[in-house]
């Protein structure tokens, strides 16, 4: 397999952190003063739009709806979330001390040993299954950075500014 071959690749997981990190990067330089996204909501609805200018709403949220938690949330811990992700796709994550990571990983095999040798045949399958998650996470995640950014350039008013 050469390398040159997964830059091609619309579905590669490098390209996907890639589109996201680019996103992100352009939010980040989109956004000036990020103080102003406090108290601004960014809805379900924008988040589903790819990144079209979103129209305002007017109607209150559903209380009994499961996915209004994320739509309450304001622009500004969208925002920060959004630049959390992209540090921990950079430089990693911390991690856990190898006690709790055995630990951790007996619990989520079964904890046995005749169980170990099941667990270790399915690995292919548990890497696509993981693959093809971050894959979808990570497109959702681009799509809400530039969600976000266009919707701060609505907001200061400068709905043409950067395209």
């Amino acid at each position: 397999m050469q390398i040159c071959d997964s830059y091609s690749q619309k579905y590669s997981l490098f390209n996907a952190m890639n589109r996201f990190i680019g996103a992100v990067n352009n939010m980040d330089q989109t956004v000036m003063v990020p103080s102003l996204l406090r108290d601004v909501p960014l809805l379900l609805e924008e988040l589903d739009a790819a990144g079209a200018v979103c129209p305002q709403r007017e109607t209150p949220l559903p209380a009994g709806d499961p996915g209004a938690y994320f739509s309450r949330r304001d622009m500004y811990s969208h925002y920060m979330l959004l630049k959390s992700i992209r540090n921990d796709i950079e430089w990693g994550v911390v991690q856990p001390a190898a006690g709790e990571e055995a630990t951790r990983k007996k619990d989520k095999l079964g904890g046995g040993p005749a169980e170990e040798g099941e667990g270790e045949e399915d690995l292919e399958q548990q890497f696509h299954y993981h693959l093809s998650g971050l894959h979808s996470v990570l497109s959702k995640l681009t799509r809400k950075a530039n969600v976000l950014t266009n919707r701060y350039k609505q907001e200061i008013g400068f709905s043409s500014w950067g395209q």
